[in-house]
């Protein structure tokens, strides 16, 4: 019986899997002309911007801005069709076509997305890339900007600083972010600790809805521009563009970047740099990444914790200031080097031997972090014993030579403490001292070992429960981790399941989030593994 059972299952599974690809060809063709048919007069235009499998183009469009190669594997499920938009209609008729059809949307803007949710789905799907729609329109009188989702971080610096170099954006570090993914999420960056966040630097913004209705922020209402503005990409509609508010940035900027490893004391220094950085003034923003390096004196392998500081103003008053507030890390006048903002940003990407328009380069070449990878992240609201510290470096002392570990401890603090974290979706502020971002990569030839370095990082990761936030233990959702929860992939799921891993990214904002959907999109249009459900869904 139990073999016939087995046998059944089995043959179940095939029947479905051939109805899905019978359906798929059906959806595939019906949505083309659907698509094709929503403005006749424009049906050459949108015959541009459509990619599919029998395009020659297909895979090298869809390629394109993968940052995760674990996600460009040959079984990777692919988007039935590529849409790339010129203009919004284009994004109108594919909602309008794809609901029509009965396909899923993943949208993606051109950046960093650790799970692949914008580009992969288990079920019958389309992506609109807006990789075209990525203009950045600057008013430096008023000190604002229109950025367009498909830009990246990059390309915004550059564009500003092109009008103004006194003048910038809070954004996150890495110049390939996408510009809508990272708002949609929060964004910290170089700026955060002096002006907030990306999304509380926005001020309006251009949404198309389940509906196809274009929306600014008057007219979408204050629930749903406070939902967009941290709560996860992909729930609530697709932001087209941005409104952003600019900030100040001083001529003359200051960095210094200093390695220490176990034998230089980088347990104690990182363990006093716990109770130092997140009280360092507002115009610092520090950081220390912890690698492995065979730099130790018999040349075996050890720890390296490389302190990362950047201050808006002059070595004349930052040296004195970190020698005073950090005299453990003996820096010396040598170790501060004066720059620009624009230097420091090429700096930051690992490219200042390159000029300002490395920053428009949208490929993946210069990347700090190889072909495959996997993340995860926590915060740490009391400091972690040295104990716990010296238990962390066996860890990282183990990962063999496939695999580069690195993790990133940004320090919180300054106005942070001051912004509520109900203010938008991202909650993670007052009584934050940092974040952890913990990176395992491997080399593209690997992939076939990825499982190996997966599991490393959840067993780091169990290590590390006791000494970061509890209660929820919180995550970054731009550091998407589907090892904490997900959706089912068909999109019913309950509020309660999506309470598992919604309230370690939102906290008690996921409530609200939960009723701005239900209120915005009830039929769960705009889904993935980690969406945003409706209430009765």
């Amino acid at each position: 019986m139990e073999s016939l059972n087995r046998s059944l299952s089995l043959l179940f599974i095939v029947v479905c899997s051939l109805s899905w690809v019978s359906a798929s060809a059906n959806s595939h063709d019906d949505f083309l002309e659907c698509l094709y048919s929503y403005h006749p007069k424009e049906s050459s235009s949108i015959t541009q911007v459509i990619y599919t499998e029998t395009n020659s183009s297909y895979s090298a469009v869809l390629d394109s801005s993968i940052r995760n190669h674990r996600f460009s594997m040959p079984n990777t499920p692919k988007p039935l069709v590529i849409v790339i938009p010129l203009n919004i209609s284009h994004v109108q008729a594919t909602i309008h076509c794809s609901k029509k059809h009965g396909l899923q949307i993943r949208t993606r803007s051109g950046g960093h997305d650790f799970e692949g949710l914008s580009y992969v789905s288990h079920v019958s799907f389309v992506v609109i890339d807006l990789v075209n729609l990525r203009s950045v329109d600057v008013d430096v009188e008023n000190e604002e900007a229109w950025v367009q989702s498909g830009a990246t971080v990059g390309e915004v610096f550059y564009r500003i600083n092109e009008r103004s170099t006194n003048l910038s954006f809070a954004a996150a570090v890495v110049r390939t972010v996408g510009i809508g993914g990272l708002i949609s999420g929060g964004g910290d960056g170089l700026l955060f600790r002096k002006y907030g966040l990306s999304v509380d630097n926005v001020i309006d913004a251009q949404l198309v809805d389940a509906n196809g209705r274009v929306l600014d922020r008057r007219s979408m209402g204050e629930d749903l521009f406070w939902a967009i503005r941290g709560g996860g990409g992909g729930s609530f509609g697709i932001v087209i563009s941005w409104k952003i508010k600019l900030v100040h940035v001083p001529s003359t900027v200051t960095v210094f970047s200093v390695g220490r490893t176990l034998e230089q004391n980088a347990t104690q220094l990182l363990h006093r740099w716990q109770y130092v950085a997140p009280n360092l003034p507002n115009d610092v923003y520090s950081l220390v990444a912890i690698s492995t390096t065979n730099a130790s004196e018999n040349g075996a392998k050890t720890v390296l914790a490389t302190f990362t500081s950047l201050f808006q103003g002059d070595a004349n008053e930052f040296i004195p200031l970190m020698q005073e507030r950090f005299p453990e890390l003996g820096l010396v006048k040598e170790d501060f080097i004066e720059m620009t903002w624009i230097e420091s940003l090429l700096l930051m990407n690992g490219v200042s031997n390159e000029t300002s328009e490395i920053l428009l380069d949208r490929s993946n070449r210069y990347s700090l972090l190889p072909p495959s990878f996997k993340s995860k992240s926590d915060y740490v609201r009391e400091p972690m014993p040295e104990i716990a510290l010296q238990g962390l470096w066996p860890q990282l002392l183990e990962v063999d030579e496939g695999g580069i570990a690195v993790q990133n401890f940004i320090a919180y603090g300054g106005i942070m403490e001051e912004i509520s974290e109900t203010e938008t979706p991202f909650p993670h502020r007052k009584g934050t001292l940092y974040k952890i971002n913990y990176n395992i990569g491997w080399l593209e030839e690997e992939n076939n070992n990825s499982q190996r370095y997966i599991s490393w990082m959840r067993k780091l990761y169990s290590y590390m429960g006791p000494f970061v936030s509890k209660s929820p233990r919180e995550a970054y959702v731009n550091y998407r981790d589907l090892d904490i929860g997900s959706n089912n992939y068909y999109g019913k799921t309950s509020y309660k399941q999506a309470s598992i891993w919604g309230r370690k990214y939102f906290k008690n904002n996921f409530d609200r989030l939960v009723y701005v959907k239900t209120k915005t999109d009830p039929k769960n249009f705009f889904k993935h593994e980690q969406s945003i459900p409706p209430r009765f869904h």
